[in-house]
C-alpha cells in the first residue's frame, strides 16, 4: 500500500497578507465596537434624569455603560 503526500508549502507571502487582512479585521471590528459605544453614551446622555431613571439607570451609569 503506498502513501502519497498531498500537503505543501504556502505560496510565498501567503502568511504576510493572512496576518495583514487579520489585523485589519480586527481593526476594523474595534472600530466599530468603539462607535457603537460611543453612539449609546451620547443617546443616554441627551436622556433627562427622568428618563434614565424609567429605564433603571442613574447619570453615573451612562460612563460605565459605554466602555
Amino acid at each position: 500500500m503506498a502513501a502519497y503526500e498531498t500537503s505543501r508549502a504556502a505560496p510565498f507571502g501567503a502568511i504576510s497578507i493572512f496576518r495583514f487582512v487579520q489585523f485589519a479585521s480586527e481593526t476594523g471590528s474595534k472600530f466599530a465596537a468603539w462607535n457603537d459605544a460611543r453612539v449609546t453614551r451620547n443617546a443616554l446622555g441627551k436622556l433627562s434624569d427622568r428618563e434614565l431613571d424609567d429605564i433603571g439607570l442613574c447619570r453615573g451609569d451612562v460612563d460605565l455603560i459605554g466602555r
